[in-house]
């Protein structure tokens, strides 16, 4: 009698042992049916993303104006301070890297730029660039205000020059990318003219006594060399990296009497916040100057801030003189991947003398800006800047820095 309940209960705890697991074995084929068949459903309404007219539209824009092949717009002035620009060129590709642009650029102001560039970004092992660019530009409504850095704006004076120009620029960039090393060579020939506009022209007020270069036609043999440390995505659009750089330039004049060097200073910074939807970007600039022997420096050769690429909520030239230091801010905020905004900050100050450049009675301004560019360039920003001189609009075909 024990031994059959001993039996009994054995085969009573293996087949309740044994329900679960078959079980689970005969509904595992069902779920996995059933979710197969709704992938399968879930398959039937998927198709390709199609962009909206509006997002159409952006892609239409940014391919005109990044892409540079063939016919292409241009927008970069022949000087700054001339204005909203229209140009257009037009690119061909020699072999499988190699370029020759020929391009050109008008004003309302009647600012004028006609060149050619011939481009090898591949050289070395892709680790050098040569550029080379001739052409001719006029410029018809410059300002000069005087010089230093307490100048009034109703000081103001025109002049115009011509320059045609033949600039050869070689920069190499060793296996580390970070590294930059850059040389160039240009002859030009600088043909100062009476200005136009609205204010006096600058031999209305002024003699060659009293401001040197005033009406002169010099030629210069402007050589070039910079080292740097660059670790960018591009020069033209960036929101990570920094370059920090010296560069010695040498302007010789043949006749020995307007010939100088200048050295440029450089530290730049792109620090990301959030992904990279946010930037912080910062730079700085310091400008010297040294005549040579008993030569001057013409004064539309002077280190000068003021403009689209400085101090935005003053004129282009605003303030010259034989140094200059600028310091410039800007939060920068991706909208989307056409369009970033920046609140931005920019001082500087002029001098006569090194000594004076220090953090003390600045010219500043800030404003708001509008950034249109692709992943590596900056085709189209819109500034609005303000001062103590007031509001204005800056159109460039650039980045700021």
């Amino acid at each position: 009698m024990v031994l059959r309940s001993v039996t009994i209960g054995s085969a009573l705890v293996a087949t309740l042992a044994a329900t679960p697991a078959a079980a689970q074995t005969s509904d595992e084929p069902t779920r996995t049916a059933l979710i197969d068949e709704e992938k399968a459903e879930k398959a039937k309404d998927l198709h390709p993303y199609v962009p909206g007219r509006a997002e159409q539209a952006l892609n239409r824009a940014e391919t005109a104006l990044t892409t540079q092949k063939g016919l292409h717009p241009f927008f970069e002035n022949a000087y700054s301070g001339g204005g909203f620009t229209l140009g257009a060129g037009y690119l061909e590709y020699i072999g499988a890297y190699n370029t020759i642009d020929v391009r050109g650029s008008l004003t309302f102001k009647g600012y004028k730029r006609v060149e050619a560039e011939y481009l090898a970004p591949r050289l070395l092992a892709r680790q050098a660039t040569l550029s080379i660019i001739g052409g001719w530009r006029e410029a018809t409504q410059v300002g000069y205000y005087g010089l230093g850095n307490h100048t009034t704006a109703d000081a103001r004076a025109n002049y115009a020059f011509q320059q045609p120009y033949l600039a050869t620029t070689f920069t190499v960039r060793p296996a580390d990318r970070i590294v930059v090393l850059r040389a160039g060579f240009e002859t030009s020939q600088w043909l100062q003219d009476p200005g136009s506009g609205d204010v006096p022209s600058v031999e209305q007020i002024y003699t060659p006594a009293t401001l040197p270069g005033l009406g002169t036609s010099v030629i210069y043999l402007h050589s070039q060399g910079t080292v740097g440390i660059d670790s960018r995505a591009s020069p033209g659009y960036s929101r990570r990296g920094g370059f920090y750089g010296v560069s010695f330039h040498d302007f010789t004049d043949p006749h020995h009497r307007y010939g100088f060097t200048q050295v440029d200073y450089e530290a730049l910074q792109h620090v990301p916040i959030l992904r990279e939807t946010w930037v912080l970007s910062f730079r700085g600039l310091l400008s010297t100057t040294q005549t040579k022997s008993d030569e001057v420096i013409p004064f539309y050769m002077l280190p000068a801030i003021g403009g689209g690429s400085s101090l935005r909520g003053y004129s282009s030239w605003r303030f010259r003189d034989r140094n200059s230091l600028k310091l410039q801010a800007e939060w920068r905020v991706m909208v989307n991947r056409f369009l970033d905004m920046a609140v931005f900050y920019d001082a500087g100050k002029v001098a006569a003398d090194t000594g004076e450049l220090n953090l003390s009675d600045l010219r500043s301004g800030y404003g708001l800006g509008f950034r249109f560019h692709g992943p590596l360039s900056t085709p189209l920003r819109i500034d609005v800047a303000h001062s103590d001189e007031g509001f204005r609009i800056v159109w460039a075909a650039s980045a700021v820095f």
